[in-house]
């Protein structure tokens, strides 16, 4: 599977919605879907699945606001 289809994937695993799939550039934030809770998990699921560890310090709300920009922000930690 590509990654960017498996970090959606998970994307829509944690916020129980598979808005996500159809609109990867939905603010997860604004939209009611991701909170602190969920980050923490998002970031403990990437580590998890794919090896990326990603500081909670890196992650900032107007950066990792949308799928795409989840998806960006991991491809360029790869």
């Amino acid at each position: 599977m590509e990654f960017k289809n498996e970090v959606v994937s998970l994307l829509a695993e944690i916020c129980q919605d598979d808005v996500i799939k159809e609109n990867p550039d939905i603010d997860l934030f604004e939209a009611g879907l991701l909170d602190s809770f969920g980050t923490v998990e998002l970031l403990v699921q990437v580590e998890e699945r794919f090896g990326i560890t990603v500081p909670i310090t890196e992650f900032d709300r107007e950066t990792w606001n949308t799928p795409n920009n989840i998806v960006k922000e991991l491809e360029d930690m790869k």
